[in-house]
């Protein structure tokens, strides 16, 4: 898709739940902006039409607006989930169909073409959960296809909303380890020969015309390719998967023989003993930062040290990498900072920085004039697990803070002793 028409389409589709939206000022807060701006003390927080309108210094009288007191509170953007599956799977073994798994269908060669934005679920159980905890948006994927690409993935809103695709066909994303290797003939002999096939037939196709009047002799489907020219031309990243330094190095070799590709490493388990190739070649990771221990062959030089240690190098560095609990997500970038990692990049790989690899970096991350106002009220520090989200702006609408888990434990709190607690109703 041309890159000017994805970004009509993305503002289109993010100015849509704005309309009617309340003019806000939050005011008296410590605000972490993510920006140039960087952090304001007892500031006020702007917001109209679903928008960020400025951020400023002092409290201000404000005609129009409703007042939100946050004085000895910390005001963040919201938090984006920088690698999960919400929205396609609520319980992994049970309740019916998961759709972040599939099996091997004719439809697709490679696993490319399969497209999320169709199986997302607005009414998940997650997507609350999620919410209340300052998550807003996330970037959403299958887990497994059995094939070699986990097809196309998509970014949502975590808004009570019943449309919260913000971006459909928004990434690739694929694996080179020994889950990788395991799928595609069991070694990472034929995995990578058959990326390599893969990206070598898209890049072909780009130019010629793919209408099924026309005659197509590749190995890959019709489908495959048109998923995979934006992913060969740049526009759209490919998430990879690679744990061992052994396979990052192969990544950016793969970067460096395809320098148009917008590659962000997911894991990145050894990465530290990289670090500086990646920086020197421009490749963002997503980070699981609590592996620490040599559970598989795959990540036998894990550390707690590992996000301090590339961002000290010069890499962007995200974390979030769940989908039941990516709540915890400012737990584990606590957890980071406790090792190494700088408060400030903390905060950063749970906002902003996922927001620039994903391109939409112009519209969330941040708290900037004309962005989408995702804003979180902490009680605190938010990279500290004794502080909470108060509340939760998602497109300048306060959210509701309750999900199902904070139902039960209500129901639970008060027993009725004259009846068992399942004769009586929510």
């Amino acid at each position: 898709m041309n890159t000017l028409i994805k970004y009509l389409l993305l503002g289109s589709m993010l100015l849509t739940p704005f309309v009617g939206a309340k003019s806000i000022a939050i005011v008296g807060a410590k605000v972490h902006t993510m920006s140039s701006q960087g952090t304001v003390d007892n500031a006020t927080v702007l917001i109209k039409d679903g928008k960020i309108q400025k951020v400023m210094q002092g409290e201000v009288a404000l005609a129009g607006y409703e007042i939100i007191d946050a004085k000895g509170k910390v005001v963040t953007p919201g938090l984006i989930g920088a690698s999960t599956s919400l929205g396609l799977v609520d319980v992994g073994f049970s309740a019916g169909t998961n759709d972040s798994n599939s099996s091997l269908t004719s439809i697709s060669a490679t696993g490319a073409a399969f497209d999320v934005s169709y199986a997302i679920n607005p009414d998940s159980s997650l997507m609350a959960i999620a919410r209340i905890e300052g998550v807003t948006s996330a970037a959403t994927s299958m887990g497994r296809t059995g094939q070699l690409f986990n097809g196309q993935g998509a970014l949502i809103t975590l808004g009570d909303t019943s449309t919260p695709l913000i971006q459909a066909r928004a990434f690739i994303s694929t694996r080179v380890g020994n889950g990788g290797a395991d799928t595609i003939g069991g070694s990472r002999s034929v995995l990578w020969v058959s990326l390599e096939k893969a990206l070598a037939e898209a890049k072909f196709a780009v130019g010629k015309s793919l209408s099924p009047r026309d005659e197509w002799h590749g190995e890959l489907s019709r489908t495959d390719i048109v998923a995979l020219i934006p992913l060969v031309k740049g526009e759209i990243p490919l998430l990879v998967d690679a744990r061992r330094a052994a396979d990052i190095r192969q990544v950016i070799a793969l970067k460096q023989r395809h320098s148009q590709l917008n590659i962000v490493i997911t894991y990145a388990t050894e990465g530290w003993r990289v670090a500086k190739e990646l920086a020197d070649n421009n490749i963002p990771v997503i980070l699981n930062p609590e592996a620490n221990l040599p559970s598989s062959f795959d990540q036998l030089g894990a550390t707690l040290k590992n996000a301090g240690r590339l961002a000290d190098a010069g890499v962007q560095v995200s974390i979030g990498m769940e989908t039941h609990n990516i709540r915890l997500a400012r737990q584990h970038a606590g957890n980071a900072v406790a090792n190494g990692l700088i408060w400030e990049q903390g905060l950063a790989a749970l906002t902003i920085n996922v927001a620039k690899l994903y391109g939409i970096d112009d519209t969330l991350g941040s708290l900037e004039a004309g962005k989408i106002a995702d804003v979180v009220i902490w009680s605190g520090d938010p990279l500290e697990v004794t502080e909470a989200a108060e509340m939760v702006l998602i497109a300048g609408e306060p959210v509701k803070m309750q999900s199902r888990q904070s139902k039960l434990r209500d129901r639970y709190l008060k027993l009725q002793t004259d009846k068992p607690m399942q004769y009586v109703r929510p």
